[in-house]
Formats: structure tokens, sequence, C-alpha cells
């Protein structure tokens, strides 16, 4: 397998979401993450963790900008 670079721009995008308590049966929150390079999906988290809405939100955040780090260093 191999990828073939054209000589256009390569576009990258994130997007982050988090929902307190989105899971009625035992009360957690989930947060998600999907990164985008020209329209293909590159990168993807879904969990299930925080405890509060504030926790959601950070860890939603915390975790995207993590992944943005990385896929910018390598």
């Amino acid at each position: 397998m191999f990828l073939i670079y054209g000589g256009g721009e390569l576009i990258l995008e994130g997007y982050s979401e988090a929902s307190f308590q989105s899971d009625d049966d035992d009360a957690k929150s989930q947060s998600d993450f999907v990164f985008k390079l020209n329209d293909g999906v590159v990168a993807w988290k879904s969990s299930i963790k925080a405890d509060s809405t504030t926790e959601a939100e950070y860890t939603a955040a915390s975790e995207v900008a993590k992944e943005a780090v990385w896929m910018k260093t390598t």
C-alpha cells in the first residue's frame, strides 16, 4: 500500500463533541472526536467516562488537542 500526493493543498479538520449523561442506564457522559484530511476520515475516537458536564467537555477538548499535536508532528 502507498499514498500518492497530488499538487493540491492538504486540509486537516478536527471536530469534537461531548454530552453529559447521554446513556440513561449508567448516567455517564460521552466524548467523541474525528479528524478529516481533505474530506477523508483519518482518525476518530469515542468513549464514555465522565461524571460531570465540565469533565466531559474538558476531556473531549483535551483528547482532540493531543491528537492534533500528534498529527502535526508526524
